[in-house]
């Protein structure tokens, strides 16, 4: 049985390495969210970590930007024309913050019955030094 194609395609992006991706919705978490970069025990890690996830989704607003940008994207799947709905979501280096945030918003889309695509085209990348 073929695969359904996605509707939606989550990007998380390092704003430290490229500019961003062109996307129908972006979210910047550089400025308003707890970074764990900051804690040395989870700077090397990734947002696909699950310390580094727990930290970042229990950063106060952090639930509500993932669950309004799965409802924007959501609601954009029944008014587009010419292909998925594309979501950004940029941090400083692209392995923390926009990580955890664009996996949580795929699974909100998918708990939704619609089918994500997630690239998490920085993560792989050094991390930034500050």
């Amino acid at each position: 049985m073929p695969q359904p194609t996605a509707v939606v395609e989550i990007t998380s992006f390092g704003y430290g390495h490229a500019d961003p991706p062109e996307a129908d919705i972006v979210v910047d978490a550089r400025r308003r969210f707890r970074n764990p970069h900051a804690d040395p025990r989870m700077r090397e890690l990734t947002g696909l970590a699950e310390s580094v996830r727990c930290h970042v989704l229990a950063t106060p607003g952090v639930a509500a930007v993932i669950r309004r940008t799965a409802q924007l994207a959501a609601d954009l799947t029944t008014t587009t024309v010419g292909g998925p709905v594309s979501v950004a979501v940029g941090c400083v280096g692209g392995r923390h913050r926009s990580v955890a945030m664009a996996q949580a918003i795929a699974t909100e889309l998918a708990d939704a019955g619609l089918p994500v695509a997630v690239v998490h085209r920085d993560v792989h990348r050094p991390v930034i030094q500050r």
